[in-house]
């Protein structure tokens, strides 16, 4: 099974969902979705080869001659991998809203639009089709946001989501414009380093880096992030933290250490000292926040700021651990959302000072909330424990001071971990406000078992994720040798 049976799957599961729109229908058009999500999911893996060096599969779709442009789908270890996690968490997402009653059609739709923009990011080879899905992504977050949002500042924040990706979306354009002039194509072979001066390879980074650096999103322009998470629906924040946020680490992966590497190996300290503070500032703005939200939307700020560190290492450690830190995190930062989901579906507040002592209620939820909260700090065993290592250490080759900096830097991940948990789990349960409550019902524990399995597996067994990835991080790490 090949790339080409993942498009017709998505094909027919946007035809599934015009029969949405029949009321007689919808119950039965969902089923049909939700298992065409598990079935793409079931593609990406059928096609699993462990001897992947590099891009394998080329499917050719489209191809515009006038301006030497090619629609090709093609896939490495990389690539397949985020396929894989997209249609995953697609199908817990549609799963989640089981029981939604109203305007299904237009929600699913939204979801399904959202994983067919992602496989085309994934699994693009030329520059500009990569550029249409990446910022094509937005029309379906912002209506998730603007249109399922639970305040009334959801248009506030679908418009700041829109304004700051749309500003970054055009420095990145002016540099595949650049690079399209110069090479006179637009596919991923003439971003090698190796064919660009010293001058230009410093104007593609500095691009790319503001452009790109949005999507992660690095410091300062971060502040779009925590106001979407807290507006959004439950699967809408899943995406934004699991997968969105991914967009731009992947594009630093893929572009920018290939098209610039030269710059990267004499800024390699400016950098670093930037992925610090964007670990350090969220992690204190976390310590002072009262919604639950927001305290995971500036724990996923670290997070992904911390990875930055070992991607810009430049060494064989430090990448590894990057990559895995990207699919830790979508596995971590996805089942605390749904987590809170749960709590939120229930008592209509995120508010922490609104909770207590909810292990006397739930105790099921806080048993399995717990080992999620264990693997967000980084607990031995957990996924996020093994990325985190790998990140470490190849920050001690390259500079010790940074490596005891970001060691202190990370115990505030432990404390305002720790913190949360205790606030909702812990203590005495305030009857004033929780006279109602009922454990984990059947649905949310199928949402929610799968992710604590593979979060326990990648944190006991990291090969398990690392083995099929290692020989195409292989090559992008001869191009920063």
């Amino acid at each position: 099974m090949n790339l080409i049976s993942l498009l017709w799957m998505s094909i027919l599961s946007i035809l599934s969902i015009l029969v949405l729109t029949l009321q007689n229908y919808r119950r039965l058009s969902y089923y049909f979705l939700l298992i065409m999500s598990l079935l793409s999911a079931l593609s990406v893996a059928l096609i699993w080869n462990k001897g992947i060096f590099w891009y394998e599969d080329l499917t050719v779709l489209y191809h515009l001659s006038s301006m030497n442009v090619n629609y090709i789908w093609a896939w490495d270890g990389i690539s397949l991998y985020m396929v894989l996690l997209s249609s995953f968490l697609l199908s817990l997402c549609l799963l989640n809203y089981w029981f939604i009653r109203y305007k299904l059609s237009l929600y699913a739709l939204l979801l399904w639009l959202s994983a067919f923009l992602l496989w085309n990011v994934f699994l693009s080879l030329d520059l500009y089709i990569f550029y249409i899905a990446f910022e094509g992504i937005l029309i379906p977050m912002v209506l998730l946001i603007g249109t399922w949002g639970s305040r009334s500042r959801k248009i506030y924040a679908a418009y700041q989501l829109l304004i700051y990706t749309l500003v970054g979306s055009v420095l990145v354009l002016v540099c595949l414009l650049s690079i399209w002039s110069h090479k006179g194509g637009s596919s991923w072979e003439c971003l090698a380093g190796s064919t660009h001066l010293k001058e230009r390879q410093i104007w593609i980074a500095l691009l790319l880096i503001l452009g790109l650096g949005v999507k992660i999103p690095v410091i300062p322009v971060h502040i779009w992030l925590p106001e979407a998470h807290v507006e959004a629906p439950t699967p809408g924040s899943v995406i934004l933290a699991a997968l969105v946020l991914k967009l731009g680490s992947y594009a630093w992966l893929k572009l920018l250490l290939p098209s610039s590497w030269e710059v990267w190996q004499e800024a390699w300290f400016l950098i670093l000292l930037w992925a610090f503070l964007g670990l350090l500032f969220p992690s204190l703005v976390a310590l002072s926040q009262i919604d639950m939200k927001k305290i995971i939307a500036y724990s996923s700020v670290a997070h992904m700021n911390f990875s930055l560190m070992g991607l810009f290492a430049l060494n064989w450690s430090g990448l590894v651990g990057s990559f895995y830190m990207m699919l830790g995190h979508a596995l971590t930062s996805g089942a605390l959302f749904f987590g809170l989901g749960v709590l939120y579906d229930r008592y209509k507040t995120r508010l922490l000072f609104y909770y207590g002592g909810l292990i006397l209620t739930m105790p099921l939820f806080s048993i399995i909330y717990f080992f999620f909260v264990l693997s967000n700090f980084a607990f031995p065993g957990s996924v996020n424990f093994a990325a985190e290592f790998l990140i470490l250490l190849g920050a001690f080759e390259l500079s010790n001071v940074m490596l005891f900096f970001s060691s202190l830097a990370l115990i505030l991940t432990l404390i305002y971990s720790l913190m949360f948990y205790n606030r909702i789990f812990m203590g005495f349960l305030p009857l004033s406000f929780i006279r109602f409550y009922s454990d984990l019902i059947r649905i949310e524990a199928w949402v929610l078992m799968p992710l604590w399995i593979l979060v326990l597996i990648g944190g006991l067994k990291p090969s398990f994720f690392i083995s099929f990835s290692i020989s195409s991080l292989f090559k992008i790490h001869l191009h920063i040798l």
